[in-house]
């Protein structure tokens, strides 16, 4: 088996480690701040993209927390969301009377958002906010609220920090637009 440099598929970096390293700490002070009067808060990280923004963000949050996690699915192995989205993991706990932070990796055309927050807020939490690390508003197709945005990114398929294609690149230290070389038998 031979090794290959994912490194060597990226077109160009769109963030680097230390911005994202910056603006995760922003982001935990801010909601660290809005949180301050509240005894109770669960961050759900959106799976599996979610999880490398989650832990930078948990371990920078100045404040008791809890942690949970949902698997939800509208991509498939291309590079648009399908539109059909599914919960393929649920919680392991309830939230009804509780505030919930949504943790989201990137928000594209909204509708699996908007869809998680539907079913969300059905089960009765005290407040429910979003977070995201990325957001790409030209691409939006259903207006979500979100309450923290990382960055607004141009209408780019990315990778690394925790966002994949084809479940690989997800350990890039850095938000990346792939050549388009490597995806090119999608569109074929």
């Amino acid at each position: 088996m031979s090794f290959h440099n994912l490194a060597n598929d990226v077109h160009s970096i769109l963030i680097d480690e230390e911005q994202l390293r910056q603006r995760v700490k922003e982001l935990a002070e801010q909601i660290t701040a809005d949180y301050a009067d509240q005894e109770d808060l669960l961050l759900i990280c959106v799976l599996k993209g979610g999880y490398v923004f989650l832990s930078d963000l948990s371990r920078a949050l100045a404040r008791r927390h809890e942690l949970d996690f949902m698997g939800i699915s509208s991509y498939g192995k291309g590079t648009a969301s399908s539109g059909a989205v599914q919960i393929i993991m649920d919680l392991k706990q309830p939230i009804t009377g509780r505030n919930v932070l949504i943790v989201e990796d990137i928000i594209d055309s909204g509708q699996t958002l908007s869809y998680m927050r539907r079913n969300l807020l059905a089960r009765g939490p005290a407040s429910l906010r979003i977070c995201t690390l990325l957001n790409k508003p030209e691409r939006r197709e259903v207006d979500v609220p979100v309450d923290y945005i990382g960055f607004d990114i141009p209408d780019e398929f990315v990778v690394g920090y925790g966002l994949d294609f084809g479940e690989i690149y997800r350990n890039l230290p850095y938000i990346a637009v792939l050549k388009p070389s490597v995806f090119a038998h999608l569109f074929e």
